[in-house]
C-alpha cells in the first residue's frame, strides 16, 4: 500500500507523467524507470494475497454459503466502489466521462468468479489459476483475424481494452479479467501453506521465491515466450538490464508474474520474523488497505490542484473530461525529488486516519458493514 502511492504521486504531479512513459527506454532515466518499476510489485500482490485471504477466511468461518454470499456482496461492492468513488478520485470530474476499471475492479469481478468455484478442491483452484498464467500469453500466437467477434470477445477478457462508448464518454479496461483472475486463484490455493509452522514456512516461502525469479531469468533469456516485449542489448549495460528486465504489465504476462510474485515470497520470507516500531506501523497500513487507498487518491488529486495553484494556473486552464486529471495543457508539476517528497508526506499524513480506523473495526466487531471498507 506504502509504495502503491508512490505511483499514483508520480501519475499526478510529476512534470512530465502525461507526456513521458516512464518505462520506455528510449526517453526514461533510470531514476524514473525504477521509480515506475517498483511499483508494479503492487497489483499483482494484491490480487494474490486477496485470493490468500479469500481462503483464510473460508478456512476460519468453515461455512462454504456464508463465505460465498460473502464474496459475491464484497466483489459487488468492489465494483460499484471503482465506478463511482475511486473513479471520481482518479479524475476529478463531476461528469463521470471517463470510467477506468483496474485493480478494485479486477479483484470485484475475480472474487465474483471465485465465489462459485469455492466448493472446488483448493488444488483443482489453483490448477485454473495456473493454467491461466501459464497459458493467457499464447494469444498473441492465435490466428484470428483482428475484427472478428471471437478474437474482440477474448481481446476484452484478455488485453487491456478502450471503448469510446460516445465522445464525451469512455471506458478503459486496463485490467482485463482473465490474466488477473488466474493470480488470485493461485493465491487462493496458496492459503495452506500459511497455515504451516514458521519453522516450515519460512524457508518455503524462500525458495518459492527464488525459484520464480530463477525460472524468470531463464525463460527471460530466450526471449521465446512469457512476455510480449523482448529485451534486446542497448545502448550500455545498465538500460540492457531495464530492457531485460521490463516486462509487461497490461496484461500482467507469465513474466510479469513470475518476478512480482517471486519478490513477494521473498519479502514473506523475511517479513515472518519482522519486529519493532516500524513493523507495527507498516502493519497499520495493512489492515486498513481498501480505506488508505480510497483516501490516498483524494488527498493526492487535491495536492496536484494546489500545485498548479501554485505554479500560477486558474481554475479555467485545468483540463478535465476523458483521459485528462485536470492538468494544464501547459507544463505543470514537480521534479522527481519532489514527487518523492509528496509521497513521503502523503503516508505520514493518512496514518494517524488510518490507525484510528483499524481501532474503530477492531474495538467495533458487530458493525459487520466495517467490513467492506
Amino acid at each position: 500500500m506504502i509504495i502503491m502511492a508512490l505511483d499514483h504521486t508520480r501519475e499526478l504531479l510529476h512534470l512530465t507523467s502525461i507526456t513521458q512513459n516512464p518505462v520506455d527506454l528510449v526517453t526514461t532515466t533510470p531514476a524514473l524507470f525504477f521509480t515506475r518499476w517498483m511499483t508494479h510489485l503492487c497489483a499483482p500482490i494484491f490480487v494474490f494475497l486477496s485470493g490468500t485471504s479469500a481462503y483464510l477466511s473460508l478456512h476460519r468461518v468453515k461455512n462454504v454459503p456464508e463465505s460465498r454470499r460473502f464474496l459475491l456482496s464484497r466483489g459487488l461492492w468492489l465494483v460499484i466502489l471503482e465506478c463511482t468513488i475511486v473513479t471520481f478520485g482518479v479524475w476529478f470530474d463531476l461528469q463521470f466521462r471517463t470510467l477506468l476499471l483496474q485493480v478494485i475492479a479486477a479483484i470485484g469481478l475475480s472474487f465474483i468468479i471465485l465465489a462459485f468455484l469455492i466448493r472446488l478442491p483448493t488444488k483443482v483452484i489453483g490448477l485454473i489459476g495456473f493454467i491461466i498464467l501459464l497459458g493467457h500469453n499464447l494469444l498473441a500466437f492465435l490466428p484470428v483475424a483482428n475484427k472478428s467477434p471471437v478474437y474482440q470477445i477474448l481481446l476484452a477478457l484478455f488485453s487491456p481494452n478502450v471503448f469510446a462508448v460516445t465522445p464525451q464518454f469512455t471506458v478503459i479496461l486496463a485490467y482485463p479479467l482473465v490474466p488477473w483472475l488466474g493470480i488470485m486463484l493461485v493465491g487462493f490455493s496458496a492459503g495452506p501453506l500459511f497455515y504451516r509452522n514458521l519453522a516450515v514456512r519460512k524457508p518455503l516461502f524462500f525458495k518459492i521465491g527464488l525459484a520464480a525469479l530463477v525460472f524468470f531469468v531463464l525463460l527471460r533469456f530466450t526471449n521465446l515466450y512469457g512476455d510480449p516485449a523482448p529485451w534486446s542489448v542497448k545502448k550500455n549495460a545498465v538500460f540492457t538490464f531495464l530492457s531485460f528486465i521490463n516486462i509487461t504489465k497490461y496484461p500482467p504476462s507469465l513474466l510479469f508474474c513470475c518476478v512480482t510474485l517471486g519478490i513477494m515470497f521473498l519479502i514473506l520470507s523475511f517479513a515472518e520474523e519482522l519486529k519493532g516500531k516500524l513493523a507495527k506501523i507498516i502493519i497499520v497500513y495493512g489492515r486498513v488497505p481498501l480505506f488508505y487507498y480510497i483516501l490516498h487518491w483524494y488527498l493526492l488529486h487535491l495536492i496536484m490542484l494546489v500545485v498548479v495553484f501554485l505554479q500560477g494556473y486558474q481554475w479555467a486552464d485545468l483540463q478535465f473530461g476523458v483521459f485528462q486529471f485536470g492538468r494544464p495543457k501547459e507544463t505543470s508539476g514537480l521534479g522527481l525529488g519532489a514527487v518523492y517528497l509528496v509521497w513521503i508526506s502523503v503516508v505520514v499524513a493518512l496514518y494517524p486516519l488510518c490507525n484510528w480506523y483499524q481501532s474503530y473495526k477492531a474495538n467495533h466487531p458487530q458493525n459487520q458493514w466495517l467490513r467492506y471498507l
